[in-house]
């Protein structure tokens, strides 16, 4: 729940597209004796769906990746609507967000006016595009067959602020073409951050 008097908006379902997370090496110099060593300075995964866990403000969601083994220094998450041409079978299983990056299913209850105290079910969807990266420090070194734990933190209690920060707007209201389109898309691409997060006790350090 966000509540800012006098008005609360109640989030029941926050889902997202994590289009990529992409590792890069430390140890680039050992690519070279690598025979078609293609991507091997970096590496990324596919498109996923992640349904944030909701209870707090602050969400830190968990995140495990599979990578080759190798020493890595930086991590990027890339929060972006899938691609029809590389995400075929990620649309195939997740049809409604074919062209959208993030869904947020709850109610809006407006506090004041002649509305006052009425509730309006909304579906607020996104093609908001945002990137962010962190640095391993000191850098991960992975063996084969072992993961890495990453973190990708998201303050959810902001997005639906007004441009003023000093109250919510309707989320309905920021959905395409709407008139808070663009501050709430500028709130989501603010309120992210990624870290590692080896012991995955959602805190940074």
């Amino acid at each position: 729940m966000i509540a800012l008097a006098p008005d609360t908006v109640i989030v029941r379902s926050a889902q997202l597209v994590l289009r990529k997370v992409e590792l890069k090496r430390a140890d680039v110099a050992s690519c070279d004796a690598i025979l078609g060593n293609g991507d091997c300075e970096d590496f990324e995964t596919g498109s996923k769906l992640l349904t944030l866990p909701l209870g707090s403000a602050v969400i830190a969601q968990d995140v495990s990746i599979s990578a080759p083994a190798g020493t890595f220094d930086e991590l990027e998450f890339n929060v972006h609507k899938p691609s029809s041409s590389e995400d075929a079978a990620f649309i195939a299983a997740n049809p409604d967000f074919a062209t959208i990056s993030i869904r947020v299913i709850g109610t809006f209850v407006h506090g004041t006016g002649t509305g006052a105290g009425t509730r309006s079910d909304f579906t607020f969807t996104s093609d908001v595009d945002q990137s962010q990266k962190a640095s391993l420090v000191p850098p991960m070194t992975l063996h084969d067959g072992q993961t890495l734990n990453v973190t990708l933190r998201v303050d959810i209690s902001t997005w639906y602020l007004n441009a003023t920060k000093t109250a919510l707007v309707d989320p309905a209201s920021a959905n395409k073409g709407g008139p808070n389109e663009s501050v709430v898309a500028n709130n989501i691409q603010n309120s992210f951050k990624a870290f590692e997060d080896d012991n995955r006790d959602g805190l940074e350090g």
